[in-house]
């Protein structure tokens, strides 16, 4: 009588022999997932789903239209009934659209700082820098993405409040040459979005949405205040200054209303932003590659 023999074991498959990698780590292994370059590309994608589905950019920049368009149609509106609307003779009805974008712009600066500062507020520049270690590419993919939105929607409702206001003042003022339309709705446009780029970076160096906000609301409204109360003849020199090159004073020239009859001009309020934002984009770039996240 023969006994119960148990089952031989039988011996594991073998492991599929994997292509070598050429100057892999792991010869023999190549992931199955693709390994694609990344490139600026990626980053301003990511860059624009951020903008795009936080709660932030829809109120403030839903507030910026708001102000813009309801102070301008308003100026516009009481000036066309007023009994002294003859004061528009020598100009053109662009000028009024200077108040409700004085006023918006503080929409895009907040919106601007927040678009940096609050990431470190809440540590997400750590997954950001984690998946885009290009810490340039991270800055340039940032400065990109809200220049575009901040233009875009400026020169919108500039337009806008431009087409309508000199619809509304037609009896009252001289048709704006094609000069100044461009410079009341591309140029101060421009400005707008470069000033709130200049936010932008100031909030990547600063690092504190409260702080940054605080510094460029002072950049934009303390000078003119300042001059306000310089009243002794010795500081007629630094009240000018501080006039003509103050924010608000230069956002005026784009309308042709500047606050005196000397300082910057035509275009140059353009040139001064940008090569104020440029200087501190080097100053953002530099600190960021320094500075720990």
């Amino acid at each position: 009588m023969s006994t119960h023999q148990p089952p031989l074991p039988q011996a594991a498959p073998a492991a599929p022999e994997w292509p070598a990698a050429p100057g892999g780590s792991y010869p023999g292994y190549v992931s199955p997932i693709p390994v694609v370059p990344t490139h600026l590309g990626h980053a301003i994608t990511s860059e624009w789903t951020k903008i795009r589905s936080v709660r932030s950019t829809i109120w403030t920049l839903g507030v910026f239209v708001l102000l813009v368009v309801g102070i301008g149609l308003l100026a516009g509106a009481l000036v066309s009934n007023s009994s002294s609307s003859d004061d528009l003779s020598d100009g053109n009805a662009l000028s009024l659209g200077f108040f409700g974008l004085l006023l918006g712009s503080m929409c895009i600066i907040t919106l601007g700082v927040l678009t940096t500062a609050s990431e470190y507020g809440t540590g997400m520049i750590r997954t950001t820098m984690v998946a885009c270690p290009s810490r340039a590419r991270v800055l340039a993919a940032k400065a990109i993405v809200f220049f575009a939105v901040a233009f875009v929607i400026t020169l919108a409702a500039s337009a806008f409040v431009a087409m309508t206001q000199v619809s509304m003042l037609s009896d009252v003022a001289r048709t704006p040459t094609g000069g100044e339309w461009l410079k009341g709705t591309v140029g101060v446009s421009l400005y707008i979005a470069l000033l709130g780029l200049l936010s932008l970076i100031i909030g990547s160096i600063i690092r504190h949405s409260a702080g940054a906000i605080t510094v460029m609301i002072g950049a934009v409204l303390a000078p003119l205040v300042i001059a306000l109360f310089m009243f002794s003849s010795s500081m007629a020199r630094v009240r000018t200054a501080l006039f003509e090159y103050s924010i608000p004073n230069q956002l005026s020239v784009f309308y042709s209303n500047s606050l005196s009859d000397s300082g910057p001009s035509g275009w140059d309020p353009l040139w001064i932003i940008l090569g104020v934002t440029a200087v501190a984009f080097a100053g953002a770039y530099a600190l960021l590659e320094k500075r720990d996240v």
